[in-house]
């Protein structure tokens, strides 16, 4: 059982650990602002396409400078020759996450896993986490399926684990029980979905398995993203408890 939030001083390490903090923008002053402001209760900080293209690797180091674990959310698809090399340095900067696309196949899931942790350990850093991205939260005509097909890939890939919705956690469990399990479109209740179709609250996709919430514009585009970000720290505390 989890320790209750203190909204004074931050969430329990097992909370933050449980939440990444997407930091959707393309400045890296921007981005650490908000970084610097959900510390006390995130201790996962997501570097999309968006900020990544915009400032470069050099934002992941800023981000562990601050004491956050990295998901780099850069979804890698291509041959896996490239996709291997590429996830090789990104394991060398230190990211704790890193996802690739279950549609580009096995050969290239396992020659990302491969090259993350490679790189990892060339560098010294502790073994990171590759993730096959099975269907996008933004998704609701994916064929039947599909969902199983993807994960089964990412699993006999040697993937250690998964990024998909929260409604999507019992097949996953089905089809790989030990798999890391990192869910998207996380909205407290009543909040907007913006461009999101499947959704799901910090409790209940907890409740439903979840290893790691990604949580964006719910804490980012709040007036007060601190009181936000508490607020959601609050919410998960209470299912693990």
């Amino acid at each position: 059982m989890t320790e209750p939030v203190d909204l004074a001083s931050g969430a329990s390490a097992e909370v933050q650990a449980r939440l990444a903090i997407a930091l959707d923008v393309d400045d890296a002053v921007a981005a650490l602002r908000v970084a610097r402001a959900v510390k006390p209760w995130f201790g996962v900080a997501k570097v999309g396409l968006e900020l990544y293209s915009a400032v470069g690797p050099d934002v992941l180091t800023s981000l562990q400078d601050l004491g956050f674990e990295v998901f780099a959310d850069l979804k890698f698809h291509d041959i896996p020759t490239t996709v291997g090399r590429a996830a090789r340095v990104v394991g060398a900067l230190g990211a704790r996450y890193l996802n690739f696309h279950a549609l580009g196949g096995l050969d290239m899931l396992r020659a990302g896993a491969e090259g993350l942790r490679a790189g990892a350990a060339a560098a010294g850093h502790p073994a990171p986490v590759a993730l096959g991205v099975t269907v996008l939260t933004s998704d609701a005509d994916a064929p039947a399926g599909e969902l199983e097909r993807r994960a089964a890939l990412a699993r006999d890939a040697g993937c250690d684990g998964v990024v998909c919705a929260a409604t999507d956690l019992p097949v996953i469990r089905s089809v790989g029980p030990d798999l890391v399990t990192v869910v998207p479109g996380i909205r407290t209740a009543g909040a907007a979905r913006h461009d999101q179709v499947r959704v799901a609250t910090p409790g209940a996709a907890i409740a439903a398995g979840a290893t790691v919430l990604v949580v964006g514009r719910t804490v980012t585009e709040a007036d007060d993203p601190a009181a936000a970000a508490a607020a959601v720290a609050a919410e998960v505390a209470a299912a693990l408890a």
